[in-house]
């Protein structure tokens, strides 16, 4: 049995592990879109390292496409095998590969419009119709039910409590004569998030491949989100009289910034502004977290027993077309925008931030993790010029992190995650999705729990698991 490590080698984005059983079967662990890599982005794309047609059986551990954004054009290329999920990430990617099937289309009408003579434009990495094709694929599991695919081969998904629908996966796999259990952890949320439950406790493994991206650092226990956001509302538009831009992921961080905003207008501290969610695809995530209440934490139970609805409050408006978002733009009155992409690589965001990035009464609040060399990242990391649509733009606007808004569990979430396994009984645990100098830190506190057999695998390495 091997594990190719296809992509969240090193980095964080492209998640994709490809099992080769000895019997020529093969399982792969995500299918994600490689994001905010530079040049490098279009090309680690356009390619798979290996053959999409030999998959047998996919497994997803979440909607993000980040994991499940190459899904389409895995089945475009010849895979026609199960995709097993739970059931609120099959209704969560379906909107999600949509939205990006629809993106890339967009994107290469546009560069066919501006072409020079001998140029070809990008054709998209596949279309609706292979987003299609994969959700009718996709076979729904609920957490906690052991499914067996086959005689040699049985899965169980666990609560990661990172998104809506987000699953560890625990494999159970018979070959030569003996079983070998494999966790992938997929991305493990926060023991303290705002909507979800906290991550659950799993089966001992032999192998568990394990994601890293907070695996150097520690969320700070600041003041409650809620009093920042308020403050930050509150001296940007009430006092500056400027905008405060959101670049927040469709899934997860919008809704949770709509339910922050909620709870304050039910204590009568809200700012009274005009707030916007400049974003399709977080408005149909949004409606999708709302049919999936079983994923919900006590706390937003007890709340929706006094409020209906937790992701809406006076002042809210959705914005749709992209007229009503240009509208937006040049409208110069105090507000709060919530935008999609989470990273500022794209999307309707990426223009907000352009028109307000240099004029000192606006902010601009970062409220997840944001690859080093995206524009978030960028932000993040106090750049005073950036690129903006091949133009120059001098960050005047004041820049803001709310990091403990983050999904992912800092270092002490992970090794409590890791803590129902016995240390000992770990012979390989693979260090996957984060920057290399973190997975290297993040290997020095799993050393100190007793993990000896840590590995971070390359890009495209290939290891034999005794």
């Amino acid at each position: 049995m091997t594990i190719g490590f296809y992509g969240a080698a090193r980095t964080v984005t492209g998640s994709k592990h490809l099992i080769r059983l000895d019997n020529g079967c093969h399982i792969l662990l995500d299918c994600g879109l490689f994001q905010g890599m530079g040049h490098s982005t279009e090309p680690l794309n356009a390619h798979f390292a290996f053959d999409a047609a030999s998959v047998h059986y996919m497994i997803l551990s979440h909607a993000h496409i980040d994991h499940c954004g190459l899904l389409p054009k895995l089945v475009a290329e010849g895979f026609r095998g199960p995709v097993f999920c739970t059931p609120a990430t099959m209704d969560l990617a379906r909107v999600l590969m949509l939205d990006s099937a629809r993106i890339q289309e967009q994107d290469s009408q546009f560069e066919r419009r501006h072409l020079r003579p001998g140029e070809a434009a990008e054709e998209p990495l596949y279309t609706e119709d292979d987003v299609l094709q994969a959700v009718s694929q996709m076979k729904v599991v609920p957490y906690g039910k052991i499914h067996h695919i086959n005689d040699a081969l049985a899965l169980q998904f666990t609560d990661a409590g990172h998104i809506l629908g987000s699953a560890a996966v625990h494999l159970s796999i018979k070959e030569h004569g003996k079983e070998t259990r494999l966790s992938f952890s997929g991305d493990v949320g926060r023991y303290n998030d705002l909507l979800l439950r906290a991550p659950q406790a799993f089966p001992q493994a032999d192998y568990i491949i394990m994601e890293s991206t907070y695996g150097d650092s520690l969320h700070p226990a600041a003041e409650p989100i809620e009093q920042q956001l308020y403050d930050i509302i509150q001296h940007t538009c009430m006092v500056k009289k400027g905008k405060v831009v959101i670049p927040a992921f469709s899934v997860g961080r919008t809704q949770e910034l709509l339910y922050t905003l909620n709870a304050l207008e039910l204590k009568h501290r809200l700012p009274d502004v005009a707030y916007y969610v400049d974003s399709p695809l977080s408005i149909e995530a949004t409606k999708v977290l709302k049919h999936h209440t079983e994923v919900y934490n006590a706390e937003v139970r007890k709340t929706l027993a006094v409020d209906q609805d937790v992701f809406a409050f006076k002042g809210l408006r959705f914005i749709e077309s992209a007229e009503e978002s240009k509208i937006l733009n040049r409208d110069k009155r105090p507000c709060v925008i919530i935008s999609s992409s989470g990273m500022a690589e794209g999307g309707r965001v990426k223009h907000h931030i352009k028109n307000t990035i240099d004029d000192a009464r606006n902010t601009i609040v970062l409220v997840g993790y944001c690859e080093p060399s995206s524009l978030g990242g960028k932000l993040a990391a106090g750049e005073q010029e950036v690129m903006i649509f091949n133009q120059s733009y001098r960050v005047n606007a004041e820049v803001k992190s709310m990091r403990s808004m983050s999904a992912h569990g800092d270092y002490a979430d992970l090794l409590r995650f890791l803590s129902c396994q016995h240390p000992e009984q770990v012979k390989g645990l693979f260090l996957v999705h984060g920057e290399y100098h973190v997975q290297q830190e993040f290997k020095q506190h799993l050393s100190a729990k007793g993990f000896d057999n840590v590995v971070i695998p390359a890009f495209r390495e290939e290891v034999q698991l005794i």
